[in-house]
This record gives structure tokens, C-alpha cells and sequence, in this order.
């Protein structure tokens, strides 16, 4: 992607780096990058997911994610701006979508209200934020279980 529009810039700017942040919100960008990009990387994700969750809990989560993500990026305000699969670096789209899964997940549901009215329109952010508590609830599980980036993708400096 050419970030040659200095809006793209802007939302592409690394903010962090994927080992500075929480195993959960490391997920959720690895997760959102995969899900966006060729087929074989979708497969490698969701085969390792199968086998972290249970292939129902993995059925479910992608279900889920796929409503979460397509509502963004069909009502989002913008398009999400997303780094390389194996970039080490965090660009500031991803870290706040990170950001509101994760604060959503941890049930503060009017801050992620608000987040969500900054990525959707209005009467679509409760749809955002409860797909999004449902998505960082599930991930919260197998993030904290021994799952390594590299299986999902993820090189490192």
C-alpha cells in the first residue's frame, strides 16, 4: 500500500511495536491484519486459532469477527489502515481498533461506545461495541495461553 496521501500517513503512523503491547491487543492486530490479507494467511489463522479454541469456539469467533469487521469497513467512517503481515511495528488505525476490543472486552461499555462513534456512525456503535465485547471476551482466553506470534505470522526486530 503507498501511504503517498498524507491522511493514509497519518493513520498508518507506528504508534508501538507489536511486543510493547498487551498479549490481548498483540492478538487483535495480528488478527485484523490476517484477516484482511491473502487466503493462505487467512487459513494459517484460523488453523491456529482451531487449535488453540476448539474448531466450534474458533466457527464462532470468526462469525463473529467477519460481522465486526465487515460493519466497519461497510459503515466505518473510513477504511482502517492496516501494516504488513509481518511488520513489527503498530500503525495508529490498528492500535485503536486493538484498543476498543480490548476496552470493550473488559466491559467499560461507554468508553467503547465512544470509540465505536469514532470508527461507525452513531446508530451503529452499540452493534460495534457488543460484536466487539464478543470478539475481546474470546480472545482474552487464548491470549493469555502459550500462542506464539510466529504462528500467527509475526517477525520481530
Amino acid at each position: 500500500m503507498s501511504f503517498e496521501d498524507p491522511a493514509l500517513r497519518r493513520q498508518a503512523t507506528a504508534v508501538a511495536t507489536l511486543d510493547s503491547l498487551p498479549p490481548d491487543q498483540t492478538l487483535l492486530v495480528l488478527i485484523l491484519r490476517q484477516w484482511a490479507a491473502t487466503t493462505d494467511d487467512q487459513r494459517v489463522l484460523w488453523s491456529c486459532l482451531s487449535r488453540q479454541m476448539g474448531p466450534d469456539a474458533a466457527g464462532h469467533l470468526r462469525r463473529v469477527l467477519d460481522q465486526l469487521l465487515l460493519l466497519l469497513s461497510d459503515q466505518g467512517r473510513r477504511r482502517l489502515v492496516r501494516h504488513d503481515v509481518e511488520c513489527p511495528c503498530v500503525g495508529a488505525d490498528e492500535a485503536v481498533f486493538a484498543n476498543f476490543v480490548s476496552t470493550a472486552a473488559q466491559g467499560a461499555r461507554e468508553d467503547a461506545l465512544l470509540m465505536a462513534m469514532l470508527l461507525v456512525r452513531a446508530d451503529m456503535a452499540p452493534l460495534a461495541a457488543s460484536l466487539a465485547q464478543t470478539v475481546g471476551l474470546q480472545l482474552l482466553r487464548i491470549a493469555r495461553a502459550p500462542m506464539s506470534e510466529e504462528d500467527l505470522g509475526a517477525t520481530r526486530h
